[in-house]
């Protein structure tokens, strides 16, 4: 086990059945945390706890299927972790999705709706919840997951992009608003990380070798490799911990450098 940094704390995530938001709650429960996991994918939910169990078989888990876009939902889920544990320590405002790749013109106001609710509403939802609690309890750590597509245009993500964007002003607003009460809010931007919506995006770039695709589309990056789903965790874990007492207000780029290319 590693340092148990989160012993006796509960870390609220959604997006909790797959990729980025699979991978933290695994990182956390070595690090003692209790967890309420959140996705609207039911097998997706039994998989992660399965994953944790194998590191820590004695980790406090509770799961919530819910839609992070219905604000019902939304209270549901805050609720359940709430009433199981008594506080909320940290929230992992996670869930997201892609979209459909296409020219701004070629989008459909349908699919801009779609990914923006999941995306932008979906987080102000989950903060519009939580930082009252946080509020009262004098303390709490949100990290929200923007994007590189948040800090930069990437092309064909009109959605994705308007979202991401929003995610990242969201984030720096509310932690301006929210740090005399001992809230900290931060975001990260993850790059090009192997997850299964990374692998989806392939699949829209060339249906008929995706493999290929991404080979090519890593070769940008100066690492020229992806990033993995843990690595983006043990940064998570990072900014919920104590350990970034003072950081508040930043959105970090997890993306091998590649932002920062001319």
């Amino acid at each position: 086990m590693t340092d148990a940094r989160f012993t006796d704390k509960t870390i609220l995530i959604t997006g909790g059945g797959s990729g980025l938001g699979r991978a933290t709650a695994v990182r956390l429960a070595t690090e003692g945390a209790n967890l309420a996991l959140v996705d609207v994918s039911e097998p997706g939910l039994a998989a992660t706890v399965d994953a944790i169990r194998e590191v820590a078989p004695d980790a406090r888990v509770i799961t919530t299927v819910a839609d992070v876009s219905d604000e019902a939902q939304v209270q549901d889920y805050v609720d359940a972790a709430k009433n199981e544990f008594g506080r909320i320590d940290g929230f992992f405002n996670n869930a997201g999705i892609e979209g459909k790749q296409n020219l701004t013109e070629d989008f459909t106001a349908d699919e801009f709706d779609k990914v923006v609710a999941i995306n932008l509403r979906g987080v102000f939802l989950g903060l519009e919840k939580v930082l009252p609690i946080m509020r009262e309890q004098g303390s709490g750590s949100v990290v929200n997951t923007a994007s590189v597509g948040g800090i930069r245009g990437v092309g064909n993500q009109s959605g994705y992009a308007a979202a991401k964007h929003g995610v990242v002003g969201l984030t720096r607003n509310s932690a301006v608003e929210y740090g005399r009460y001992g809230v900290r809010l931060n975001a990260i931007a993850p790059g090009a990380i192997w997850t299964p919506m990374v692998e989806n995006s392939m699949k829209q770039i060339d249906p008929d070798n995706p493999r290929k695709a991404a080979e090519e589309f890593i070769q940008a990056n100066p690492t020229k490799r992806y990033g993995e789903a843990p690595e983006i965790a043990a940064v998570v874990a990072f900014l919920l911990s104590d350990d970034a007492s003072y950081v508040n207000a930043t959105v970090l780029p997890i993306d091998g450098g590649q932002s920062a290319a001319y």
